[in-house]
């Protein structure tokens, strides 16, 4: 019997996340049998260099996606936040399972807590999203481009002789690491990435045997509030390489959304909130884009985009 082969990463992360969705999905499709297939991406094999030198958009899913054309996969798990917005021809995101912690945290092995770093404390970070942030809430800091996988990045830390990094609630608790978190970091300052949280699992439009299988441990929530997210993201023409960020949460029916734009050394900041019917998902990610145009987003993504 033919498998049911998952393209993902094999960082420890991602290797955690395909096996996660392979348990939901093995007692879907009995007896078939469901195998990891993995792909190295672009952004796995250059880690000495920043995203937007090496091309940012695609950097960890492009290969993958191709595995899925060229047939040699039959669905991909994503990390959604990596996911570009623009629709790749044939194919299609499918499902997302429920939605992990969204927030980012503050690792440190000297400080309890973001606000205890002194003047001038060197941070590191991969994330341009983060970096502005950062600079917004703290202009005095001393940042640090950080790439690599999690133990990569808790590593450096230790022998960069860095005050600390920030890196996402979901991936430390997925690897058993929260032990490692000093402080999760408000979002009230530190708004996530569209999709942070949460698994993107894509499939070729045209395999309805396969997108039969992910509709049933689809989300709904999740996949309303990461559509919303999404289509702000892609109105606003932004992608990891320019700092945007979005959440959105859904209760009684009604979709909330969050959405920010930063220059990318932190002086201005634009944030807007946004409400919807769940059912409005994507023209209530457009509206929230539309308004944060109109309060003068376009120029800070044009300095960004620089």
């Amino acid at each position: 019997m033919k498998p049911l082969r998952i393209a993902t990463r094999g960082s420890k992360l991602a290797l955690w996340q395909a096996e996660h969705v392979a348990g939901l999905l093995r007692p879907l499709v009995e007896p078939r049998p469901v195998e990891l297939v993995v792909v190295t991406t672009t952004g796995d094999r250059v880690q000495d260099r920043s995203l937007n030198v090496i091309g940012g958009q695609g950097a960890f899913t492009k290969e993958i996606q191709q595995a899925l054309l060229d047939g040699r996969a039959d669905l991909a798990v994503h990390s959604l936040k990596d996911l570009p917005t623009q629709p790749v021809p044939g194919l299609l995101l499918a499902a997302t399972p429920p939605r992990a912690a969204v927030h980012d945290a503050f690792v440190s092995d000297k400080y309890a807590r973001f606000e205890d770093l002194p003047e001038g404390a060197a941070l590191g970070t991969g994330s341009v999203r983060r970096r502005a942030q950062l600079l917004h809430r703290r202009p005095d800091l001393r940042l640090f481009d950080l790439r690599g996988n999690v133990d990569t990045r808790l590593r450096k830390m230790t022998e960069g002789d860095l005050d600390g990094i920030v890196l996402a609630v979901a991936g430390l608790e997925r690897l058993g690491l929260t032990a490692r978190i000093a402080e999760i970091l408000p979002e009230e300052w530190m708004l996530p990435a569209v999709g942070q949280g949460a698994l993107g699992l894509e499939c070729r439009a045209d395999d309805a045997e396969t997108r039969a299988a992910l509709e049933r441990i689809n989300h709904a929530e999740t996949f309303q509030a990461v559509t919303a997210e999404r289509a702000f993201l892609r109105a606003l023409g932004g992608g990891c390489l320019v700092p945007i960020a979005g959440l959105g949460r859904i209760e009684d029916g009604i979709l909330q959304l969050q959405g920010m734009v930063c220059s990318p050394d932190g002086s201005r900041r634009i944030a807007a909130v946004v409400s919807g019917p769940v059912s409005e998902a994507q023209a209530v990610g457009e509206r929230l884009a539309e308004r944060l145009l109109r309060l003068g987003a376009g120029e800070v993504l044009e300095i960004a985009a620089e």
